[in-house]
């Protein structure tokens, strides 16, 4: 299936809050353990001063956001030519292909941006976000063990590295 794919717009808040709070109430996949409120996740993570793009993926049809993109710099500890990446899809939607549409979008803005490399932090029991990194090409880098969750429970966190100079991504 293919999708609209633009830049998050304000109109686009509510919707993407709930997509992230979807995820979050699943749990197992993010990071994230809290559900955000619309304005303090927009100024954050969608149109705040550190992001660099946020896309969102819209279905034809019925004009339902079915996932958003964000790149910026959010707190990893990465080269200044870098952008830290997360990926969102929408737990009740039409998953199949999202990422992969809005990941071209993102990879040609940060092209634009001068980048160099995008890293993608991934806790190691979201089995579904680790492939989904490694099929567009990322590279396990980085691991960060026993990163304890709110409720004490430790999940190794893995860094995983998309270099956006084609020689070295066609080397792995």
């Amino acid at each position: 299936m293919s999708f609209d794919v633009r830049l998050v717009e304000p109109d686009d808040v509510a919707e993407l809050t709930e997509v992230i709070n979807g995820i979050i109430a699943k749990g197992g996949t993010t990071a994230f353990e809290q559900p955000f409120e619309p304005e303090a996740f927009a100024g954050q993570y969608l149109i705040g001063p550190q992001v660099l793009c946020a896309f969102v993926a819209i279905d034809p049809v019925s004009r339902r956001p079915e996932g958003f993109q964000i790149l910026g710099d959010f707190g990893h500890p990465v080269p200044d030519d870098w952008g830290d990446i997360g990926t969102y899809v929408r737990v009740d939607g039409k998953q199949r292909g999202v990422g992969t549409a809005l990941f071209s979008a993102t990879r040609e803005r940060a092209e634009n941006l001068g980048l160099t490399a995008i890293n993608a932090t991934i806790r190691a029991d979201n089995d579904g976000g680790l492939a989904y990194y490694s099929k567009l090409g990322f590279q396990d880098y980085a691991l960060d063990r026993s990163v304890p969750l709110a409720d004490g429970r430790p999940v190794d966190r893995v860094h995983k590295r998309y270099s956006l100079n084609a020689e070295i991504n066609d080397d792995a």
